[in-house]
């Protein structure tokens, strides 16, 4: 799923105008929420404010849900729209063990950097950086894995062609559809800042190869690139195959993790809440199903 897969904006106007947003202004705020995630751009810094901006949208359509009429209309996709929402929980889950993984080996190698007192431990903190560097290739092939998985589901998320028989229903349910799509498309960023492979893999490892030139390149020379996962990735580099002292290398990698850490631990909550508003929502439709 990509973000040019989205619905243009004007057929999206076109379809939200057959909703019936005076009596239920919850719909309102889900197409203001939409519009706005939407329009932000797709590039890695915006990260935060599209998370930020996810969380509003799962908010409203978990109270949006809870409507009467709403129930009424879900009842005639009740089983796409949960089929949707466990795709939504597994996405969510794998950029949440992303998150851990990587939090918990950042942890050890801060430990081991910050305990080192002399020159001789050097060598142990070369051995952690080259287990930290397996478990960040671990980290990627996971969610390479998950970024596949989506990609084969994502013709899922299309609305079935039944619902066009009822046409405030194909409203409502082309709205949470559109969610879906959304959310998913902001998942998948999440997935690739994490990797440290927002753009393509061969802007960073374009990157990587600057830096073990023969030529002498200062880890502290290091030009910021992409999120702070993916320059993380290349203080690792730096360290290993730098011309330049180990010592630099070492607060150059420093440095780097602790801005990953930081990043994380925001990351952390936001999936978090959204993790247990998804939760309640299939949770809701589930009740739906057995009422």
């Amino acid at each position: 799923m990509t973000a040019s897969s989205l619905s243009p904006k004007s057929q999206f106007h076109d379809r939200s105008n057959n909703l019936p947003s005076r009596p239920y202004p919850l719909i309102q705020t889900c197409n203001e929420h939409l519009n706005c995630l939407r329009a932000s751009a797709e590039a890695s810094s915006m990260l935060r404010h599209k998370i930020g901006g996810l969380q509003d949208l799962i908010e409203s359509v978990e109270k949006l849900i809870q409507l009467p009429l709403i129930q009424d209309a879900l009842l005639h996709e009740l089983d796409e729209l949960l089929d949707g929402s466990l795709r939504l929980l597994d996405v969510c889950s794998a950029a949440k063990d992303a998150l851990l993984h990587t939090k918990e080996c950042t942890r050890e190698l801060q430990s081991i950097i910050r305990r080192r007192k002399r020159g001789g431990e050097l060598e142990l903190i070369t051995t952690e950086v080259k287990r930290f560097s397996s478990s960040r290739k671990v980290v990627q092939k996971a969610i390479s894995k998950a970024l596949a998985n989506l990609k084969a589901t994502s013709q899922n998320c299309n609305i079935s062609s039944s619902t066009n028989r009822y046409h405030r229903t194909a409203a409502i349910i082309t709205l949470l559809k559109d969610v879906e799509v959304v959310t998913l498309s902001t998942f998948q960023i999440l997935l690739q800042y994490i990797s440290g492979t927002p753009h393509s893999k061969s802007n960073s490892w374009l990157s990587i190869s600057k830096l073990i030139q023969p030529k002498r390149v200062g880890c502290s020379s290091l030009v910021a690139y992409g999120s702070e996962f993916a320059q993380v990735d290349l203080a690792l580099q730096c360290f290993m195959f730098s011309k330049t002292t180990k010592s630099e290398g070492i607060k150059n990698l420093q440095n780097q993790l602790e801005k990953m850490e930081s990043c994380i631990q925001d990351l952390e909550e936001g999936l978090e809440f959204l993790f247990r508003r998804l939760i309640k929502i299939r949770v809701f439709l589930l009740n739906i199903l057995n009422h």
